[in-house]
Protein backbone atom coordinates (compact mmCIF):
# COMPACT_ATOMS: atom_id res chain seq x y z
CA UNK A 1 0.00 0.00 0.00
CA UNK A 2 1.25 3.47 -0.90
CA UNK A 3 1.54 5.71 2.16
CA UNK A 4 0.03 8.88 0.72
CA UNK A 5 -1.05 11.21 -2.07
CA UNK A 6 -0.37 14.65 -3.49
CA UNK A 7 -3.27 17.03 -2.92
CA UNK A 8 -4.50 20.59 -3.22
CA UNK A 9 -5.99 22.65 -0.39
CA UNK A 10 -9.48 23.80 -1.43
CA UNK A 11 -10.52 25.63 1.74
CA UNK A 12 -12.02 25.29 5.20
CA UNK A 13 -15.50 24.59 6.50
CA UNK A 14 -17.03 23.21 9.67
CA UNK A 15 -18.61 19.99 10.84
CA UNK A 16 -20.92 18.97 13.67
CA UNK A 17 -20.48 16.04 16.06
CA UNK A 18 -23.20 13.92 17.67
CA UNK A 19 -23.60 16.41 20.56
CA UNK A 20 -24.04 19.36 18.20
CA UNK A 21 -20.57 20.82 18.80
CA UNK A 22 -18.90 22.55 15.84
CA UNK A 23 -15.36 21.79 14.71
CA UNK A 24 -13.18 23.08 11.89
CA UNK A 25 -12.46 20.92 8.85
CA UNK A 26 -10.27 21.37 5.78
CA UNK A 27 -11.35 20.14 2.36
CA UNK A 28 -8.54 18.74 0.19
CA UNK A 29 -8.52 17.49 -3.36
CA UNK A 30 -6.47 14.32 -2.91
CA UNK A 31 -5.25 13.03 -6.25
CA UNK A 32 -5.84 11.46 -8.61
CA UNK A 33 -2.17 10.52 -8.84
CA UNK A 34 -0.38 8.36 -11.39
CA UNK A 35 2.56 6.07 -10.67
CA UNK A 36 5.39 7.52 -12.76
CA UNK A 37 8.30 5.43 -11.50
CA UNK A 38 8.93 2.50 -9.16
CA UNK A 39 12.04 2.46 -6.98
CA UNK A 40 13.13 -0.81 -5.41
CA UNK A 41 14.87 -1.00 -2.05
CA UNK A 42 18.26 -1.66 -3.64
CA UNK A 43 18.18 1.61 -5.60
CA UNK A 44 17.33 4.14 -2.90
CA UNK A 45 17.45 2.21 0.35
CA UNK A 46 13.69 1.74 0.57
CA UNK A 47 10.88 0.65 -1.77
CA UNK A 48 9.12 3.73 -3.06
CA UNK A 49 7.07 5.09 -5.92
CA UNK A 50 7.13 8.44 -7.65
CA UNK A 51 3.63 9.87 -8.00
CA UNK A 52 2.48 12.64 -10.31
CA UNK A 53 -0.60 14.75 -9.59
CA UNK A 54 -3.08 14.69 -12.48
CA UNK A 55 -4.44 18.20 -13.02
CA UNK A 56 -7.20 19.58 -15.23
CA UNK A 57 -4.75 21.38 -17.50
CA UNK A 58 -1.93 19.46 -19.14
CA UNK A 59 1.63 20.73 -19.45
CA UNK A 60 1.70 22.51 -22.84
CA UNK A 61 5.42 22.58 -23.59
CA UNK A 62 7.30 19.89 -21.65
CA UNK A 63 11.08 19.90 -21.86
CA UNK A 64 12.93 17.04 -23.52
CA UNK A 65 14.07 15.58 -20.16
CA UNK A 66 10.48 15.71 -18.91
CA UNK A 67 9.14 14.03 -22.03
CA UNK A 68 11.76 11.28 -21.81
CA UNK A 69 11.08 10.64 -18.13
CA UNK A 70 7.34 10.30 -18.62
CA UNK A 71 7.68 8.29 -21.82
CA UNK A 72 9.13 5.40 -19.80
CA UNK A 73 5.83 5.01 -17.92
CA UNK A 74 3.65 5.92 -20.89
CA UNK A 75 1.88 8.67 -18.94
CA UNK A 76 1.21 12.34 -19.77
CA UNK A 77 3.61 14.95 -18.40
CA UNK A 78 2.49 16.52 -15.10
CA UNK A 79 3.87 19.42 -13.08
CA UNK A 80 4.03 18.04 -9.54
CA UNK A 81 6.03 14.93 -8.65
CA UNK A 82 6.64 13.51 -5.18
CA UNK A 83 8.01 10.27 -3.78
CA UNK A 84 6.12 8.05 -1.33
CA UNK A 85 6.97 4.80 0.38
CA UNK A 86 5.04 1.62 -0.33
CA UNK A 87 5.09 -1.61 1.64
CA UNK A 88 4.80 -3.99 -1.31
CA UNK A 89 1.54 -5.52 -0.07
CA UNK A 90 -0.21 -4.57 -3.34
CA UNK A 91 1.29 -5.08 -6.78
CA UNK A 92 1.92 -1.67 -8.39
CA UNK A 93 3.09 -0.92 -11.90
CA UNK A 94 3.95 2.29 -13.71
CA UNK A 95 0.89 4.01 -15.11
CA UNK A 96 -1.46 2.86 -12.31
CA UNK A 97 -3.69 5.45 -10.69
CA UNK A 98 -3.79 5.98 -6.92
CA UNK A 99 -7.04 7.46 -5.63
CA UNK A 100 -8.35 8.94 -2.40
CA UNK A 101 -9.85 5.58 -1.35
CA UNK A 102 -6.49 4.61 0.17
CA UNK A 103 -7.79 6.68 3.11
CA UNK A 104 -10.84 5.76 5.18
CA UNK A 105 -12.89 7.80 7.68
CA UNK A 106 -11.26 7.49 11.09
CA UNK A 107 -7.70 7.23 9.72
CA UNK A 108 -5.07 9.65 11.01
CA UNK A 109 -2.92 11.50 8.49
CA UNK A 110 0.00 13.93 8.45
CA UNK A 111 -0.36 16.85 6.06
CA UNK A 112 2.76 18.63 4.79
CA UNK A 113 2.51 21.99 3.08
CA UNK A 114 4.16 25.39 2.64
CA UNK A 115 2.90 28.06 5.02
CA UNK A 116 1.69 31.43 3.77
CA UNK A 117 4.50 33.90 3.16
CA UNK A 118 4.35 37.06 5.31
CA UNK A 119 7.39 38.87 3.92
CA UNK A 120 9.89 40.71 6.13
CA UNK A 121 8.48 41.16 9.64
CA UNK A 122 9.70 42.60 12.92
CA UNK A 123 10.13 40.75 16.19
CA UNK A 124 6.65 41.61 17.51
CA UNK A 125 4.81 39.83 14.70
CA UNK A 126 7.47 37.25 13.92
CA UNK A 127 8.27 36.13 17.48
CA UNK A 128 5.56 37.65 19.66
CA UNK A 129 7.75 40.18 21.46
CA UNK A 130 5.89 42.65 23.69
CA UNK A 131 7.76 45.80 22.72
CA UNK A 132 8.21 48.90 24.82
CA UNK A 133 5.85 51.52 26.19
CA UNK A 134 3.57 53.31 23.77
CA UNK A 135 3.69 56.59 25.70
CA UNK A 136 5.12 59.76 24.20
CA UNK A 137 8.87 60.05 24.55
CA UNK A 138 9.64 56.41 25.32
CA UNK A 139 11.60 55.99 22.04
CA UNK A 140 11.19 52.22 22.41
CA UNK A 141 8.00 50.93 20.79
CA UNK A 142 8.56 47.93 18.50
CA UNK A 143 12.31 47.41 18.69
CA UNK A 144 13.91 44.09 19.76
CA UNK A 145 16.14 45.47 22.52
CA UNK A 146 19.61 44.18 23.32
CA UNK A 147 20.82 41.31 21.14
CA UNK A 148 24.03 40.39 22.98
CA UNK A 149 26.77 41.28 25.46
CA UNK A 150 29.80 43.45 24.77
CA UNK A 151 32.50 41.76 26.88
CA UNK A 152 31.66 38.09 26.43
CA UNK A 153 31.11 36.46 24.00
CA UNK A 154 31.41 39.76 22.08
CA UNK A 155 29.17 38.54 19.31
CA UNK A 156 25.54 37.79 18.57
CA UNK A 157 24.84 34.16 19.48
CA UNK A 158 23.49 31.85 16.82
CA UNK A 159 19.71 31.51 16.91
CA UNK A 160 19.03 34.97 18.32
CA UNK A 161 15.45 35.95 17.49
CA UNK A 162 15.62 38.87 15.07
CA UNK A 163 13.50 40.57 12.40
CA UNK A 164 13.47 38.68 9.12
CA UNK A 165 11.54 36.67 6.57
CA UNK A 166 8.38 35.14 8.03
CA UNK A 167 6.40 32.22 6.64
CA UNK A 168 6.80 30.36 3.33
CA UNK A 169 8.31 27.40 5.17
CA UNK A 170 7.66 23.67 5.10
CA UNK A 171 5.18 22.81 7.86
CA UNK A 172 3.89 19.40 8.95
CA UNK A 173 0.62 19.05 10.85
CA UNK A 174 0.32 15.62 12.46
CA UNK A 175 -2.52 13.37 13.57
CA UNK A 176 -5.38 14.93 11.61
CA UNK A 177 -8.46 12.71 11.61
CA UNK A 178 -10.10 11.83 8.31
CA UNK A 179 -13.78 12.78 8.49
CA UNK A 180 -15.01 11.92 5.01
CA UNK A 181 -13.83 10.81 1.56
CA UNK A 182 -15.46 11.28 -1.84
CA UNK A 183 -13.89 8.99 -4.44
CA UNK A 184 -15.94 10.35 -7.36
CA UNK A 185 -14.78 13.94 -6.79
CA UNK A 186 -11.35 13.06 -5.27
CA UNK A 187 -12.16 14.91 -2.05
CA UNK A 188 -10.76 14.33 1.42
CA UNK A 189 -12.12 16.10 4.51
CA UNK A 190 -9.87 16.23 7.58
CA UNK A 191 -10.48 17.71 11.03
CA UNK A 192 -8.46 20.83 11.75
CA UNK A 193 -6.34 23.22 9.70
CA UNK A 194 -3.54 22.49 7.25
CA UNK A 195 -0.73 24.83 6.21
CA UNK A 196 -0.77 26.99 3.11
CA UNK A 197 -3.19 29.10 1.07
CA UNK A 198 -6.15 27.93 -0.98
CA UNK A 199 -4.86 26.20 -4.08
CA UNK A 200 -1.57 25.27 -2.41
CA UNK A 201 -0.08 21.82 -2.91
CA UNK A 202 0.12 19.48 0.08
CA UNK A 203 1.34 15.96 0.80
CA UNK A 204 -1.05 13.69 2.66
CA UNK A 205 0.53 10.72 4.42
CA UNK A 206 -1.25 8.00 6.35
CA UNK A 207 0.12 7.38 9.83
CA UNK A 208 1.17 3.83 10.62
CA UNK A 209 -1.21 2.04 12.96
CA UNK A 210 0.21 0.79 16.26
CA UNK A 211 -1.10 -1.97 18.41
Amino acid sequence: MIEGLIGIKLGMSRGTDAEGNLYAVTVLKAGPCTVIQKKEASEGGRPAVQLGLVEDRAVKKPTKPQAGHFAKSGTPVVRVLREFRHDGSVEIKEGDQVLVDIFQPGDEVDVIGTSKGKGFQGVIRRHGFTGGKSSHGSMFHRRPGSIGASSFPSRVVKGQRMPGHMGHARVTVKNLKVIETDKDNHLLVVMGAVPGPKGGFVLIKKRASHG
